[in-house]
């Protein structure tokens, strides 16, 4: 228990580096892996990030969700430890790990003293490499999954997310939950889950970030000791997902006083020359804060809903624009046909000047908050790696985006947004809509 208050005490106090001196190591282990590393010792605690491209979209044919599953399973028991005592070895340590899977990554996130680092690793070497899928805690998790899949068949902002996948992605595992349905998970055995380990954790497919009080030495054993024994390649990667979005507005009724909105057209890859002017432009636009032009008309001027925003979603084989907003149903016509206004003039006639100033000195001023502590660090150089972005990103991002011309931002509004292209899903019992485009 004191050792455990005593991380609790470091978690507190751990700090980040000032944003100008982030000093991002390139570590290269005897077994060929490449991590990125945040040395930070003035703290004795560790975070490391270890994420596996791939995701849920690696799934096998007929196993959707296997992944999901199997990744909530690897803190289940591993070796001769069952779930209680995997638990109890990790809080003994005062360490935490975590697991998650989503569209195109499986993460491993694990935070340990520094003077654990041996036995914290051991530890989650057996997870990570060799998790027992043990048939109690496969039902047990197994029964967590299908009541969180049978409650999104009853949230709005679920159904309104998957009926957009499927229209905008089709057959493409993107189309589907990668959850699962019920059918496909309870049909799920222990062999589907030990495939599904081995497809989605090889090392073909590994990025790994760190931050805190470990040197570059001592790094490359750590990695090398977790994962030189996992399969050297996985399952295939699905391939690029052509949108299949038409312009439509589609409705799944539901009995609900209020319409959910998620409306989306054709994004911008993290590698195109005009990104930093689309992050800009998206910022003004629709980027969910107050001042934002979509905030301002949906929420402020006409009062039809509590907040709107739309982001730039970049998948590994798609891109998206993508948005969304609650409305009351006999207000939903409206909310719909403001956005598309909206859209049509931003794409026009773009920003001006001075929402330009605006966005830039917010976008560059909240870039050095999010570089809150060890923890955010390791996520920020892991995920910089996995989007091909440069190691020295962190120091350039700002010049990039005080870069963007007035100029730039009109040209790239005209170009990326595409009031014709812009498909609206509304699940609800919404009035007063014109179905005929």
């Amino acid at each position: 228990m004191t050792r455990f208050l005593t991380t609790l005490a470091f978690l507190a106090a751990t700090t980040a580096p000032a944003f100008a001196d982030v000093d991002i190591q390139e570590v290269e282990t005897p077994a060929g892996f490449t991590a990125w590393l945040v040395e930070e010792p003035s703290i004795p605690f560790v975070s490391l990030e270890i994420w596996f491209r791939g995701g849920t979209s690696v799934d096998a044919p007929g196993k959707r969700g296997a992944v999901n599953l199997m990744t909530a399973l690897l803190e289940e028991g591993s070796g001769d430890l069952d779930a209680r005592g995997f638990a109890e070895a990790r809080d003994d340590l005062a360490a935490s790990f975590g697991f998650r899977a989503s569209d195109d990554t499986v993460t491993v996130s694990a935070r340990f003293l520094s003077e654990t680092t041996d036995d914290a690793v051991a530890l989650l070497k057996q997870a990570i490499t060799a998790p027992s899928m043990d048939p109690v805690a496969v039902e047990r998790v197994r029964a967590q999954v299908l009541a969180g899949l049978r409650s999104d068949a009853e949230d709005p902002g679920a159904i309104a997310s998957q009926t957009f996948a499927k229209l905008a992605f089709g057959d493409h595992p993107y189309g589907s939950d990668g959850d699962g349905t019920l059918d496909s998970v309870a049909a799920l055995t222990r062999e589907d889950l030990l495939a599904a380990h081995a497809g989605a954790m090889a090392q073909d497919r590994i990025y790994i970030g760190a931050a805190g009080d470990i040197s570059p030495e001592k790094l490359a054993e750590v990695i090398d000791t977790l994962l030189a024994d996992l399969p050297e390649t996985g399952a295939p990667l699905p391939g690029p997902a052509p949108l299949l979005l038409t312009g439509d507005v589609d409705v799944v009724p539901f009995e609900t006083p209020q319409s959910v909105i998620q409306f989306a057209q054709p994004g911008m890859a993290r590698d195109d020359p005009d990104f930093f002017a689309a992050y800009v432009v998206n910022q003004i636009f629709s980027g969910g804060g107050f001042g934002a032009r979509l905030m301002t008309e949906v929420r402020e001027k006409r009062g039809l809903t509590y907040g709107i925003y739309a982001y730039l979603a970049q998948k590994d084989q798609s891109e998206l624009l993508v948005g969304q907003a609650s409305t009351a149903n006999e207000r939903a016509a409206e909310t719909v046909a403001v956005i598309r206004e909206e859209w049509a003039k931003m794409q026009a006639d773009g920003p001006t000047q001075a929402e330009l100033d605006q966005a830039k000195t917010y976008l560059t001023g909240a870039y050095p908050l999010r570089f809150d502590g060890n923890d955010s660090l390791a996520r920020i150089v892991v995920g910089m790696q996995i989007d091909g972005l440069s190691i020295d990103y962190i120091a350039t991002r700002n010049d990039k985006v005080e870069a963007v011309t007035l100029e730039d931002a009109r040209r790239v509004a005209g170009e990326l947004l595409d009031p014709d292209a812009l498909s609206f899903v509304i699940v609800g019992q919404p009035e007063g809509l014109d179905l005929g485009n």
